[in-house]
């Protein structure tokens, strides 16, 4: 018989752990305390590498380029089976002067083998930096799951972890039913914390602007924390604030957003934006995730706190997961 697993959470964390376990066999149902994909996943930018990964742990930068490493194959798989394009681009990424920690960046590209190049301005041009549409990413991999079988229940909220000598029993969910599984896996992004009542996987509020301006941009920008996207239909999205303010999504810093990427591209100065929202990423310390059966539930599992990454890492994070629960290196 396959084995039952239920993940908590439709992000694109849980989505892709919900891949990787089906690819085997596994009977795989995934719960949603709202609509799938619709929170940090679908709010962030959807750059496939770490912004400033010379100012990052190892372990960070390296599940970030072993994530982002898949997505050319991963996009093209989705997209064949779902019919629904990711929109996966090699559109290189410039790096603007004045962003910090700028010292340490050419010795990091040369010892991660990274190419790069420097121009006369200053900017740091990363050739092969990719994005993915990442709303689209998770219309596709939710068609695919449909495909393969996966159950996605949403709008519903798990409220109790059923607990049995080690292991857990059940789950306590909204309308009073208890679901049961042989696993269990935590993929709840910014909630993740709050759910296991651990400290260390929190709120972190990030808002974005989006401007229609065909024809300004063909290369993400970056300084610093902000950021610009050209998306292929001409649309430049632009984050993202860093805010530690719970679990709080309203909309405050569009002007200061509009300043810091009219510095960036002077032409968008005049444009207004068409569109301002804001989500929740599950913040972490170092950008640091738990991927890791939990310490006092054999059949309780984590993949959390990925914090600016999500996207970039999943494929990897989703097969790391898979390892552990499976028994596989």
């Amino acid at each position: 018989m396959p084995q039952e697993i239920i993940i908590i959470g439709a992000g694109i964390i849980g989505l892709s752990s919900a891949y990787e376990f089906a690819k085997v066999g596994a009977k795989v149902t995934v719960l949603e305390r709202g609509a799938a994909g619709m929170e940090a996943s679908w709010a962030g930018g959807g750059i496939l590498f770490p912004l400033l990964p010379w100012d990052y742990p190892e372990e960070v930068t390296s599940l970030a380029e072993a994530g982002a490493f898949r997505y050319r194959e991963w996009s093209a798989l989705l997209k064949e089976s779902s019919g629904i394009d990711p929109e996966y681009s090699k559109c290189g990424m410039t790096v603007l002067p004045g962003t910090r920690s700028m010292e340490k960046a050419s010795a990091w590209c040369t010892s991660h083998n990274v190419r790069f190049s420097v121009r006369a301005s200053g900017e740091l041009h990363l050739p092969d930096v990719a994005q993915v549409r990442n709303p689209r990413l998770l219309q596709a991999l939710g068609k695919t799951l449909e495909n393969m079988g996966v159950r996605i229940v949403e709008h519903c909220e798990v409220n109790a972890f059923l607990k049995n000598e080690g292991n857990i029993s059940g789950l306590k969910v909204s309308g009073g039913s208890v679901l049961e599984a042989e696993s269990y896996v935590v993929c709840a992004g910014a909630w993740s914390g709050e759910m296991l009542g651990w400290k260390d996987i929190f709120p972190v509020k990030g808002q974005m602007l989006l401007f229609d301006a065909k024809g300004l941009l063909d290369t993400i920008l970056l300084k610093d924390d902000i950021y610009l996207i050209p998306r292929r239909d001409g649309l430049i999205l632009a984050g993202s604030t860093l805010e530690h303010c719970g679990f709080d999504k309203s909309l405050t810093q569009g002007a200061h957003l509009h300043e810091k990427a009219s510095e960036m591209l002077p032409e968008l100065k005049g444009l207004s934006p068409v569109k301002h929202w804001a989500g929740l990423r599950p913040g972490s310390p170092a950008n640091m995730p738990t991927i890791s059966r939990h310490p006092d539930f054999e059949n309780l599992y984590v993949n959390a706190g990925h914090f600016r990454y999500g996207v970039t890492m999943a494929p990897a994070a989703a097969r790391i997961l898979a390892n552990i629960v499976f028994g596989k290196p």
